[in-house]
């Protein structure tokens, strides 16, 4: 039998003993543990909850990776390059690779009766992925793309909708310059193009929401003159996010001269640099709650060895080593950072439960592009964060048990 061991439990199950000065310390620690582990898990939770949403709304929005012309200048006016790629059977062939689709995209402007608006028209095909915008649609529906004819409708942001005052099935003109083939550098032309809304979407993230609409890339085809075979680009969906670094390297060295791919991190710098920056925070807050629960864990473990050590002068009287005697308070305050790890499991993910199944707290989507706070936790974050407060919460005790040694027999039963 485990000699420390049965002693450290024989003074847990004579903890409830009302006498004790300890008590409200214990339950100080206990509780203290259980807040910090709950603000943890929280903080994970909705740190990753953001950064997935905003992944996934940027993603949805251009995919993965694209591919286009390497001579794209900054503008929303691709040149063109050939649907018939040599790379793309390969591509396609490659076991991390989950769809690739064409598209097109071209400036334009709105003309209503009460205003106009600057939008960027993305040009889908057939082979277009319609789920992320089927999920966000409020209303309507999305539109049908055949190579035997070009759709007239469009599906626009309710944004816009709201702000040109337009409704399902209206109709509604867009301006376009278009350069003539082969005419001089500054041989443009003013085009228009007129549609019916099929749907209205809404995805929170404003910055697109305030510019992206739909059509039949059959129909920037026409208005730029290219032909059938030409096209902006293809997007790329991968089946991992976490290896699109990786991937787009080797599309990359895939896909040869002439083209880039670039992905979605690359066109996005800034936004995604703030969501690792989210990363710091979590760290920041995880390691303050730890070091909070350490301290609380000190205090605890020093109030119990102060309040035994009458038992500890009778230990080291029959014989009982310093480490073995350390280790008995050790075993003690493990079962009450353990105590204190349950309760805050509880705590933290019930709230956590809470939140994603009901939407209780609310966000301003014009600040934060979402419009609850969302929440991600994973097994993997819970068993990570649960091991390393422990951990962390019991190296931090084994040099004040230390103390244990600088107790003199004699005295401690003398004064008892």
């Amino acid at each position: 039998m485990n000699i420390e061991r049965f002693i450290a439990n024989r003074i847990i199950r004579g903890s409830d003993n009302r006498n004790q000065f300890s008590r409200p310390v214990v339950r100080i620690s206990v509780l203290g543990i259980a807040l910090g582990l709950a603000v943890m898990i929280l903080t994970v939770a909705v740190i990753k909850g953001f950064q997935t949403e905003i992944q996934n709304k940027l993603i949805g929005f251009g995919s993965h990776i694209q591919v286009t012309n390497y001579d794209n200048n900054v503008s929303d006016e691709p040149q063109p390059i050939s649907k018939q790629q040599a790379f793309l059977k390969t591509l396609i062939q490659n076991p991390e690779v989950n769809h690739v689709e064409v598209y097109a995209t071209k400036s334009g402007i709105i003309k209503t009766k009460t205003d106009n608006e600057g939008v960027m028209l993305k040009g889908i095909g057939k082979d277009f992925d319609w789920k992320f915008i089927s999920e966000n649609m409020k209303s309507g529906k999305v539109f049908e793309v055949s190579d035997t004819g070009l759709s007239k409708q469009i599906v626009i942001s309710k944004f816009l909708a709201d702000k040109l005052e337009l409704q399902l099935n209206d109709k509604m003109a867009i301006y376009f310059l278009t350069k003539k083939p082969d005419s001089a550098q500054n041989g443009y032309e003013q085009r228009a193009k007129v549609f019916y809304i099929s749907g209205i979407y809404e995805t929170g993230f404003e910055d697109i929401d305030k510019r992206l609409v739909l059509i039949d890339i059959g129909q920037i085809q026409k208005l730029n003159y290219w032909s059938s075979d030409q096209i902006g680009g293809f997007e790329i969906a991968l089946k991992d996010y976490k290896k699109i670094d990786a991937v787009g390297t080797e599309v990359n060295e895939m896909i040869g001269q002439g083209l880039i791919a670039q992905t979605v991190k690359e066109i996005n710098p800034t936004v995604f640099s703030w969501l690792e920056m989210q990363d710091v925070n979590a760290i920041v807050v995880i390691s303050l709650m730890i070091l909070v629960a350490g301290i609380n864990m000190i205090s605890a473990l020093l109030i119990l060895i102060l309040e035994r050590t009458n038992m500890i002068g009778i230990l080291k009287a029959i014989g009982a080593r310093n480490s073995s005697i350390r280790t008995i308070f050790l075993y003690n305050a493990a079962y009450l950072i353990g105590k204190g790890l349950l309760f805050g499991n509880l705590l933290g993910i019930g709230i956590a439960l809470i939140q994603k199944y009901t939407g209780v707290f609310k966000l301003n989507q014009a600040t934060y592009y979402v419009s609850v706070v969302p929440i991600r936790i994973t097994i993997t974050d819970l068993v990570m964060l649960n091991t390393g407060t422990f951990l962390c919460c019991l190296l931090m005790l084994i040099i004040p048990s230390f103390i244990i040694s600088k107790i003199s027999p004699v005295k401690s039963i003398r004064f008892s």
